[in-house]
């Protein structure tokens, strides 16, 4: 059964201040990246270096790639509603895939463009000084707007500024492209430029495919992977009470990790309030070791399912206890019947009866009451272990009390068992 599902909201404030820090990172950014790609553009014009101009078409898609981020970000940290029980984060995964089917086509047209020059040499651009110092310009703003934004982003855990930041630094790395283009191209080789363009080309084409890809992958649910994946078992299993998981099951949404997970506890008979307790330390145990993980759904298994008999067929509490009931009417300590506890093993029904003490002290044997409550129930379906208990609190038959909260002592056997004390 499940014991445990939590989900950590954030709270409105924490909402608006990361809201605040992804506007301003990206507010400065788009700064810069308009002022480079003016720059760029006019001085690939006057410079005649082609590789600059396609440097600067970059530059332009790095603002295009912030105006998403703040459209993203505005909408993604929207409250969860009735329609969006798990939130709006993966607002920002679309975006991505947008962005990225942007820049594989802007690419596109740089690098066809650029093989057209190569293929005729009438067309092939000599570039001048000019050209050198603003890509030299662009390769030392863009590295520094590249490191903010990932101050920022790891303090966030925000994967949608992540990418933002390496988008930068690929517009720094694509300046160094053209930096030794315009070089081959001023020592006398023109073709280097347009080359360096189709280098330029392929490496906005690829940025863009790893970020629409990985964004796609999280719309589908891909879970996490690795060390990351090792980690989170490693965190689960070290909670005490617990023996093993099965069937963990992890999905992203935005910057945020979704936990499903099954355990087995190291005693399948706990009390339910025990089992959520554990179930409360798992969830968290992995909220405090993993800022990203804000969902945890914990479902409790006394065995592992995977392995042990299904105990589908088997009858609920009310119709069991009552069959049984019936068959032990005859006896006279069905009467000091305080509780009835059921747990479900192995595809059977494990049977604790806690009697009153009183019932001894009236000179009833424990054995002989043991072999009657045996030899009235072993024909019952499903049913496993039967075990005595007594106490010396008494309490009505329908009232349910957990069986922590009775001090006994017992006499036990498996149905097909031997006795013991």
């Amino acid at each position: 059964m499940i014991l445990q599902s939590t989900t950590q909201h954030k709270d409105t404030n924490y909402r608006e201040e990361r809201h605040r820090a992804i506007r301003r990172v990206t507010h400065i950014g788009s700064a810069l990246d308009l002022g480079l790609a003016i720059a760029k553009m006019t001085a690939g014009w006057l410079a005649q270096s082609q590789a600059l101009i396609a440097d600067g078409v970059h530059s332009l898609s790095d603002l295009l790639t912030n105006f998403l981020v703040l459209f993203a970000a505005k909408e993604a940290h929207r409250e969860a509603d009735e329609q969006h029980p798990y939130g709006h984060e993966r607002i920002e995964a679309m975006a991505t895939v947008g962005l990225g089917l942007v820049l594989v086509l802007v690419a596109l047209g740089i690098g066809l463009d650029a093989i057209r020059r190569l293929f005729r040499p009438e067309l092939l651009l000599e570039p001048g000084i000019w050209a050198l110092v603003v890509a030299a310009l662009s390769v030392l703003a863009k590295e520094g707007i590249f490191r903010y934004t990932m101050h920022v982003a790891n303090r966030l855990q925000s994967n949608l500024l992540r990418a933002n930041a390496w988008h930068s630094r690929s517009d720094a790395i694509s300046s160094i492209v053209v930096i030794i283009g315009v070089g081959g191209a001023m020592a006398g080789l023109p073709y280097v430029d347009a080359i360096a363009a189709v280098v330029v080309a392929v490496m906005i084409a690829r940025i863009g495919i790893e970020l629409g890809w990985g964004s796609v992958r999280e719309l589908i649910d891909t879970g996490v992977e690795g060390r990351e994946l090792a980690y989170i078992r490693d965190v689960i299993l070290q909670v005490d009470g617990v023996r093993a998981l099965h069937m963990l099951r992890t999905r992203r949404m935005g910057g945020n990790v979704l936990v499903d997970v099954h355990i087995t506890l190291s005693d399948p008979r706990v009390s339910v309030s025990e089992g959520h307790q554990i179930s409360e330390m798992v969830m968290a145990k992995l909220m405090e070791s993993m800022k990203e993980v804000t969902d945890v759904t914990v479902h409790i298994d006394p065995e592992d399912d995977d392995v042990a008999p299904s105990n589908r067929n088997l009858p609920l509490r009310s119709e069991f206890t009552e069959r049984l009931r019936r068959r032990w009417s005859s006896l006279n300590a069905a009467n000091h019947i305080v509780q009835i506890n059921l747990h479900y093993l192995n595809g059977k029904i494990d049977v604790e009866v806690i009697l009153s003490i009183a019932i001894l002290a009236q000179g009833a044997e424990t054995r002989a009451l043991y072999e009657a409550f045996q030899s009235a129930a072993q024909q019952e379906y499903g049913i496993g272990e039967l075990r005595l208990l007594y106490t010396d609190q008494d309490q009505d038959q329908d009232q349910e009390q957990e069986p922590g909260n009775i001090d006994s002592v017992g006499f036990s056997r498996s149905i097909s068992g031997e006795t013991s004390p």
